[in-house]
């Protein structure tokens, strides 16, 4: 089956194989949250980004494979509920960034700043420091070289324009200004995203309404 990213809360996941990474991506919650577990294809070793809710259907997809790692990408509740259940199961080492750190419910094993590298494996995902729908919201970037980008970018970019903001300038300006300079900048069309909530995109489908966004202000 092809990967769309097309999942449902109470619907089956949805697998997508790399050469070197598979990407399991999960709806949970009320919120309509998404799960990504990634696991290296040579070791096995597997990273959860967002234990978001629904820990037994979370742990369901690695019940035969542990995880070593568990990522939070920023610090709204909708995206850790079901953390501090996985990683007491899993003994899985914490990652989130210092600035939102402290409002999770378990203690950050791992503080990541911008720039910063995560291990799964034999893989390896660079941090990206998006501020202003959290101080401390990160993004997650797999390159695999060859147009095989892919970045898990919590909630600060969607299908249809950055993260909310809540009508503060300040913030969106500073979203926004992260969100080109350091994704749309940087990184080809082909860049496929994987966001928080909902359905994936590309950063090609996304790119020529950056104007729109900006002039918009949301």
């Amino acid at each position: 089956m092809t990967y769309t990213g097309d999942v449902q809360v109470g619907g089956p996941a949805d697998v997508r194989e790399l050469p070197k990474l598979t990407i399991t991506k999960l709806a949970v919650g009320p919120f309509d949250n998404n799960a990504y577990l990634l696991r290296c294809t040579e070791t096995g070793e597997g990273l959860l980004i967002d234990a978001a809710a629904d820990a037994d259907r979370i742990l369901a997809l690695m019940s035969d494979q542990p995880i070593a790692t568990v990522v939070t990408t920023h610090q709204h509740g909708d995206h850790w509920q079901a953390l501090e259940q996985v990683v007491k199961v899993m003994g899985a080492t914490t990652i989130a960034h210092p600035l939102d750190a402290a409002a999770l419910p378990v203690t950050v094993d791992r503080l990541v700043e911008h720039g910063d590298r995560v291990s799964v494996g034999t893989v390896t995902l660079e941090v990206i420091h998006l501020r202003g729908h959290t101080s401390g919201s990160i993004a997650l970037l797999y390159d695999g070289g060859a147009g095989e980008q892919h970045l898990f970018s919590g909630d600060s970019l969607f299908p249809g324009g950055v993260g909310n903001t809540w009508q503060d300038a300040k913030r969106f300006e500073q979203l926004y200004s992260d969100v080109v300079e350091r994704v749309f900048d940087r990184l080809p069309d082909e860049t496929w995203v994987y966001p928080g909530h909902g359905k994936d995109t590309t950063l090609g489908v996304e790119r020529p309404s950056l104007p729109e966004w900006k002039a918009r202000g949301w």
